[in-house]
């Protein structure tokens, strides 16, 4: 063999090596492109998702929920102020028993219901301490009881307390019984929703307890 011909062969393998060297770095560069490419669709989708996410949790509630739940925590404050005359005032056990079941119900639910203004970013709006907004007498929006209302119901006691307690308690709860409904039709927070079919049964249970009892009573 020459020492052209080596030359030759050997200027030929290092050319193959060389393309072969070349084919590889294009084949690595293409995957890390595909990487990358990979890699940025993930981050949209990513993106994407926790986008999504964020609009399902404030998709969560709406205006209903949120007027329901300020209707209603000054709606139960009223009624376990009117709850709380009771002692020293009532008459009859049951009328007692039932003005503790009201209290130790709604206490915690008002609790609850402000919990939710809260996490949903919600101004509380106006709310009163349950004593009564309006001045005269006659029932309010929702059942609420007046100024003049509650005034009678401070001043009265032994029978004529239990008669006129569950008198206004019963307009009361049929106005926290409304309310409810308004929400179970246009509310969409699924514990919201709960709590109202819970207040509609619990409530209209005890519209027909208090219009037993005053009858009873002679009322």
């Amino acid at each position: 063999m020459t020492r052209t011909t080596a030359r030759t062969r050997t200027t030929a393998r290092l050319t193959g090596l060389g393309a072969a060297l070349l084919a590889g770095g294009l084949v690595l560069a293409g995957c890390a492109d595909d990487d990358t490419d990979a890699g940025g669709h993930g981050s949209m989708m990513n993106g994407s998702s926790s986008s999504a996410s964020s609009s399902a949790e404030q998709a969560d509630f709406n205006d209903a929920d949120v007027a329901f739940a300020r209707g209603m925590i000054p709606h139960h404050r009223q009624a376990i102020a009117m709850a709380e005359l009771a002692s020293g005032r009532a008459a009859d056990p049951r009328v007692l028993d039932l003005a503790a079941r009201i209290q130790a119900a709604q206490g915690p639910e008002i609790e609850t219901m402000t919990g939710w203004l809260a996490d949903w970013d919600a101004d509380g709006g106006h709310m009163d301490d349950g004593m009564g907004g309006m001045g005269g007498m006659g029932h309010g929006e929702g059942g609420m009881m007046s100024e003049g209302d509650m005034a009678a119901l401070m001043a009265a006691t032994g029978a004529e307390f239990d008669r006129l307690f569950l008198e206004q308690m019963i307009v009361h709860h049929q106005g926290a019984v409304q309310m409810a409904a308004e929400e179970a039709a246009n509310g969409r927070n699924t514990d919201a929703l709960a709590l109202a079919q819970s207040i509609r049964d619990s409530q209209n249970a005890e519209i027909a307890e208090m219009q037993q009892l005053l009858t009873e009573l002679g009322g």
